[in-house]
């Protein structure tokens, strides 16, 4: 049975005295709609189109180039750059902690001190091993980093950190494709994005060290030949020189134009275009900064092109300086294989690649500095790991002793573009064993040097399916703002 007493509300009154509240409750959930949708179109506003065009950083930029020696394996930080009193004091004795190995079947606590003597050189008194004596005379222009981490033993995984943003992620765009897509290139007649690899062939994994990911492809790194002709089929044939390239060249140019607007958003047909146009470009440009028979006898001297030891890898490093004084904006120099993992036979070894690395390196950073390109260029030196404080094979015979891998702490060195000089930050616990003080992991290294570029590593972005993506990818990175020249 119903209530027969009144109503409070009538209908009427009820929709006359609240459709306001409604009309503005519906109102805000629409405009809530709206604000999300409008962020979603905002986020994916990116370009359609890429090109290599020099492009304006987000502030002012210190560094407008750079030039990464790459050294793949994991050079040994306790015995080259990292001198530890203690583990030389104590070598042949257990180590006292936990120690994280790669190949637990070879494994080994005791500890091995460094066979080599350190001392300090410069003006800033900088300790380096007598392996290298040439970086020894470049160290008051050098940001010496001891406190790398990344927190995992493994190459491939380490090498992706390092270059991709994320441990062991394959498949993301590198530092060098991230700096050409931010930034372009100051030189429309070369690749802006240049990889010089080894004659014994590529480094441990491969293309992914250069790989533009999901970046577009013309941003990828473009290999050149370990040898002479670096680039293939540079010249045309005589009888397609002249006007008939040319119109070859602008026929092609109007086709393929076409065939892009018939098909828009197509960045493979892009990247292709782009590639064709360049290529035309480079058969002067390119010979001509490949070519360093023109450099005087000293220079040549000064990279070791006289000694068969330090020849090949010093040609290379003369090529990188050519190449960034004509506006290339990120060249990279790679090893065969991962030359510095000496898992045995260290006393050998590891003197051996020295050698062959120390001169071309140093001579890179005091060729520069002499040009007066080091204070926008900046030069990296460093591997994907480091290695153990223990000996990995204990069976007595100290010729064949080696070193397990160690991605808790190690070093790698800066030179130009605003980092600091003369200086070394952080420190590895007594044994070189983990980075205990200022540890820098590599996304805080990407952001430190994106910073350096002027661009911002939260705000150099690229959308993919509908989500920002970064060089650090979200993870946490600090900037690293004590190794940055005031």
């Amino acid at each position: 049975m119903t209530d027969p007493s009144p109503l409070p509300f009538t209908r009427r009154r009820f929709l006359a005295e609240n459709a306001m509240g409604i009309g503005a409750l519906a109102f805000a959930w629409l405009n809530s709609q709206e604000s999300a949708s409008a962020a979603l179109s905002n986020l994916s506003k990116q370009p359609t189109h890429f090109d290599l065009k020099p492009k304006t950083p987000q502030f002012e930029p210190r560094a407008t180039a750079m030039i990464s020696l790459f050294q793949h394996g994991g050079p040994s930080h306790v015995d080259l750059f990292d001198p530890k009193p203690e583990l030389t004091r104590r070598s042949g004795s257990d180590y006292p902690g936990e120690v994280q190995f790669s190949f637990v079947n070879r494994a080994s606590k005791t500890l091995l001190g460094s066979p080599w003597k350190f001392q300090k050189h410069g003006d800033c008194g900088t300790e380096v091993s007598e392996l290298l004596p040439h970086f020894a005379g470049i160290v008051d222009d050098v940001c010496l980093v001891r406190s790398m981490h990344t927190g995992a033993n493994g190459h491939e995984v380490s090498i992706r950190y390092f270059h991709g943003g994320i441990p062991g992620i394959v498949g993301r765009p590198t530092i060098g494709s991230w700096l050409v897509y931010g930034l372009g290139s100051e030189n429309q007649n070369l690749p802006a994005y240049l990889v010089l690899t080894d004659p014994g062939g590529h480094p441990v994994d491969g293309t992914s060290n250069w790989s533009n990911g999901f970046l577009p492809p013309l941003f990828q790194g473009t290999v050149l030949r370990p040898r002479d002709p670096r680039i293939l089929n540079l010249d045309s044939p005589a009888y397609l020189r002249g006007n008939v390239q040319k119109q070859n060249l602008a026929l092609l140019r109007d086709l393929n134009r076409r065939h892009l607007e018939a098909h828009p958003d197509e960045a493979d047909l892009e990247a292709r275009i782009a590639s064709y146009e360049l290529a035309a470009a480079m058969q002067t440009a390119a010979a001509e900064a490949l070519d360093i028979s023109g450099e005087t006898a000293a220079t040549q001297r000064l990279y070791g092109l006289d000694n068969p030891e330090t020849r090949e890898y010093g040609t290379r490093c003369l090529i990188a300086r050519r190449l960034v004084e004509r506006g290339v904006r990120f060249v990279q120099l790679f090893l065969a294989g991962q030359p510095w993992d000496h898992h045995t036979g260290i006393r050998g070894a590891l003197p051996a690649v020295c050698r062959r690395i120390d001169q071309p390196s140093a001579a890179l950073v005091t060729d520069l500095k002499q040009r007066g390109l080091l204070e926008t260029t900046v030069v990296h030196w460093g591997g994907e790991i480091g290695r153990l404080p223990v000996t990995e094979n204990n069976s007595g015979d100290a010729a064949q002793a080696g070193r397990d891998h160690n991605g808790q702490g190690f070093s790698m060195w800066l030179a130009g573009g605003g980092f600091k000089p003369g200086i070394t930050y952080g420190e590895t616990d007594e044994f070189g064993h983990r980075a205990a003080v200022n540890v820098v992991t590599p996304n805080d290294f990407q952001a430190t040097l994106l910073h350096l570029f002027g661009l911002d590593h939260q705000q150099l972005t690229y959308v993919l399916s509908g989500s920002e993506q970064h060089l650090t990818a979200n993870r946490e990175a600090r900037l690293v703002q004590d190794i940055i020249r005031i």
